[in-house]
């Protein structure tokens, strides 16, 4: 068996044995399932309450960012699990078997890969009930689906470096949420951006998550001529933009985490 032919078949097994785990695991499963459905009603009904916007409605405008914020948050999965293998001495275990060192991080990205699928699929049905709809081609309906599960992919691999840099589960768990919470909320996931006070304004259209939440609405059909089109230069081209994104992520942080990851396994 060539070298290659070895790292996809160990990376397949260690993605079910990390898809067995989730389903194992009921707050995995929550995470999954039960929290996607809890963000959109209480987004939509809440805000959806208070906010409105000109030749469109708050369902249609908010569930592009619902799906990005959970795919974001849903990335600190992939973080939290290594820290945990770390810590019980698994990766030693991995290490006295004849496996491609690769498999590991390819194994758990993968498999959060297919957590996210789950969490859009339902996201996307518990939002066509709350009002939500496409009013683009199945193509670019497909495309956009397909570009918020590559940033999804891409963004793991940044929580697997940072965990395996952290190495510690309470560490990497409030890093993590420090960044992720800003990041998202001082984006356009929400609200308008240019409606935004001061230099909260430009942080929120240079923000990647704010270019990736405006390439769903645009790929979705969830925009209306009526709303102020954005000025921004990454909102005004945010489907290149955001595939950019994940392109640039997965070059940096693959070579990186599996760096750190064979550091971690040899000491």
């Amino acid at each position: 068996m060539s070298t290659l032919q070895m790292a996809i078949a160990d990376g397949m097994t260690i993605t079910k044995r990390n898809a067995l785990k989730i389903r194992r695991a009921p707050d995995l499963l929550g995470g999954v399932i039960l929290l996607p459905i809890v963000f959109v009603l209480l987004f939509t009904y809440v805000f959806g309450s208070m906010i409105t916007l000109p030749g469109i409605s708050y369902a249609e405008y908010l569930l592009p960012g619902i799906f990005v914020m959970t795919i974001t948050t849903s990335a600190q999965i992939t973080g939290y699990t290594l820290t945990q293998d770390l810590q019980k001495g698994i990766f030693d275990r991995f290490r006295t078997l004849p496996m491609s060192p690769s498999a590991v991080l390819t194994g758990q990205t993968v498999a959060d890969l297919i957590m996210n699928v789950t969490s859009i699929f339902t996201m996307a049905v518990v939002g066509l009930v709350a009002g939500w709809r496409i009013h683009s081609s199945p193509l670019e309906a497909a495309l956009g689906f397909l570009m918020l599960l590559l940033f999804a992919y891409a963004f793991s691999w940044v929580t697997a470096t940072v965990a395996l840099a952290l190495r510690t589960p309470e560490v990497f768990n409030n890093i993590a949420t420090l960044v992720s919470l800003p990041l998202v909320f001082l984006s356009n996931a929400f609200v308008d951006s240019t409606r935004l006070p001061g230099p909260l304004k430009p942080i929120a259209e240079w923000n990647p998550v704010s270019t990736l939440v405006q390439a769903a609405r645009e790929l979705f059909g969830n925009t209306s001529p009526a709303v102020p089109a954005p000025s921004a230069w990454p909102l005004q081209h945010a489907v290149p933009v955001s595939l950019l994104w994940s392109v640039v992520l997965l070059a940096v942080f693959a070579p990186l985490a599996t760096r750190l990851y064979k550091k971690a396994v040899s000491q």
